[in-house]
């Protein structure tokens, strides 16, 4: 199917890609949907994350699934408490219509279920648009095959994938060579409920499509049991949302993908475009130590059983980031698609080929969490032993780092490996290793401050770099070093005054240019600085933090990577674990004082 004959292009544009903070996420652990305020599910990969997209309007594909008020509207949303249950909420001039959205919860891997119950107000009668156009392959492989069966049930196949629909009395009109597209006008009387249910798998869809009431009260239940209450958390609603949004983007493998989207902008047309469906190590180690922090073991589990067996496979040559069933990511390409506007059309990523140093240290630290809360058996104590001997191989080597920049001697990757190394050791390590790597760690904040230690004091990011990094606030709130240690203490008065604004922080400079001008504000590095003045006692610092950052969200409360302050818009993939892993730590460290304190 060629992008000219897409809904987006002959409806001038009605559905055309949004600012980021107007859409929300459904999520089910093995796919996630991308829902836009006229109600139209603007991406989604299948059956899998990394899979190609079947409803790719968010890049310029084609391909969509759409529900939307007819007549003027007036969009909003919001999450059911606990869950990744939507309701799209239109003000029409007739009265409010909302739509209840889910992927069916938990996921099924060979097979995405879709459900979209229709609520009319109570005094008056509720008439929407529908459409389905499914376009496998990022839009080149459209819907054919289309048949509809006696009970009302429509099948049909894009590309590789089945698909079957219930519940509707659609029209089949031509879309593009060969394809076809499912569309109608519903009318939901003053009071009812109607219900769709699409079906889309890479197996043939046998047996009786699901029963609205019953799905849903199962993804009802399914979602209540997986996400703890956080009573003793600040923010709790937020909190809990931050841990619904951990949860839906991990699958059954235990790997978390680092974001749901792949190409969204950082800055607009300056090529900083990056495919994060990718289980990120490191990030998966930020999303284990958050939920150890707020008292829930099942994603810890998770993160643990997925680094693990990681460290199992590769050892020392482990990468940093992975597929979510443990597979080498894909190389770059392009898709012959505009791209989100302002990016590009990537898919694959480059990661793969880097050496990073800091995730082995990130997997100790995620091993001693995993420890100190009885959950790590001798498997995990044998990966521990891996990473640890990976480290000790390999800590002189120049790396890649935390942000992925060409190889040096990083402070921060040192220092992160310390950090882990003592973790283990105070976990109790078996066989005589805690003295061992003790040891160890020791001479790495040794050899790293022989290096990387600035004139005034403070850490500076590598031996032949003097800046100053967000990073390096990481490895004193995890122990490589003590809070009162007067290099802890510069680092974090340095960073505050040269790399903030108005409580938005940055990661480093850009040679010359304004804080502002060369990228946006790091979220994640918002709530670590947070987490580093909860540190040191300043209470009220802290909370600033917290709040400001907290707060660079849109209506449906999801993070991506960076915030424009000057434009107040959301940069980046969409959402962004990791940002929601810090914002959840924050919310359950600023709860309490801080240990030892």
């Amino acid at each position: 199917m060629t992008r000219t004959s897409s809904r987006t292009e002959q409806d001038g544009g009605a559905f055309a890609p949004q600012p980021l903070r107007q859409y929300a996420l459904l999520a089910d652990g093995e796919r996630g949907v991308i829902v836009g305020p006229r109600g139209e599910y603007a991406w989604m990969c299948a059956p899998r994350w990394d899979s190609d997209a079947v409803f790719s309007t968010l890049v310029g594909g084609a391909g969509m699934y759409v529900v939307t008020p007819v007549g003027r509207c007036v969009w909003g949303g919001y999450y059911e408490d606990g869950t990744l249950i939507w309701r799209s909420r239109w003000v029409t001039d007739n009265g409010i219509v909302e739509c209840r959205e889910a992927l069916a919860f938990p996921g099924d891997p060979h097979r995405a279920v879709l459900l979209r119950r229709i609520l009319a107000p109570p005094r008056n009668a509720a008439r929407v648009s529908v459409v389905l156009e499914p376009c496998a392959g990022f839009g080149r492989r459209p819907l054919r095959h289309v048949s509809r069966e006696a009970d009302g049930v429509w099948t049909g196949r894009a590309g590789d994938l089945s698909v079957r629909w219930s519940g509707c009395a659609a029209e089949p009109r031509p879309a593009g060579p060969g394809g076809r597209r499912l569309e109608m006008e519903l009318t939901v009387e003053a009071g009812a409920c109607h219900d769709l249910v699409l079906e889309i798998g890479d197996r043939s869809l046998t047996g009786e499509p699901p029963r609205p009431d019953a799905a849903w009260r199962a993804t009802e239940e399914a979602w209540h049991a997986a996400v703890p209450p956080l009573g003793d958390t600040v923010a709790r609603i937020d909190a809990r949302r931050a841990y619904t949004v951990l949860r839906g983007l991990t699958g059954t493998a235990g790997g978390m993908v680092a974001s749901a989207t792949t190409s969204l902008p950082e800055r607009a047309e300056e090529g900083r475009n990056y495919d994060y469906r990718y289980v990120w190590i490191r990030d998966q180690c930020y999303a284990g130590q958050a939920v150890a922090a707020a008292g829930d073991t099942a994603l810890l589990d998770d993160a643990v059983r997925f680094v693990t067996a990681r460290l199992h496979e590769d050892g020392p040559r482990m990468a940093p980031a992975y597929t979510v069933d443990g597979r080498t990511i894909p190389e770059e390409r392009e898709l012959d698609l505009p791209g989100y506007p302002g990016g590009f059309d990537r898919v694959g990523n480059k990661v793969s080929g880097q050496f990073q140093l800091d995730v082995f240290g990130e997997s100790l630290l995620l091993l001693g969490a995993a420890a100190r809360h009885g959950r790590l058996d001798a498997d995990g104590w044998r990966a521990a032993d891996i990473a640890a001997g990976a480290v000790a191989r390999r800590r002189d080597q120049p790396d890649a780092g935390v942000w992925e920049l060409p190889p040096r001697l990083w402070a921060h990757s040192r220092l992160a490996c310390a950090a882990g190394l003592r973790s283990v050791a105070a976990a109790g390590a078996p066989g005589g290793r805690s003295a061992e790597w003790t040891a160890l760690a020791d001479r790495l904040v040794a050899d790293t401050a022989a290096r990387c230690l600035h004139p005034s004091g403070r850490w500076q990011r590598s031996p032949d770099d003097p800046g100053l990094d967000g990073a390096l606030l990481l490895p004193p709130l995890r122990g490589a070093v003590p809070a009162d240690d007067p290099r802890t203490r510069a680092t974090l008065r340095a960073y505050v005054d040269e790399l903030t604004e108005d409580h938005f922080a940055y990661r480093f400079r850009h040679g010359d240019q304004p804080l502002e001008a060369a990228e946006g504000a790091f979220l994640l590095c918002g709530f670590v600085t947070a987490l580093a003045e909860h540190q040191q006692g300043h209470e009220v610092a802290a909370f600033r933090w917290f709040e400001r950052n907290r707060a660079a969200c849109g209506p449906a409360g999801l993070y991506s990577e960076e915030y424009d302050v000057a434009q107040r818009q959301m940069r980046g993939n969409l959402p962004q674990a990791f940002v929601h892993a810090l914002m959840l730590e924050c919310a359950a460290r600023l709860a309490r004082p801080w240990p030892g304190t």
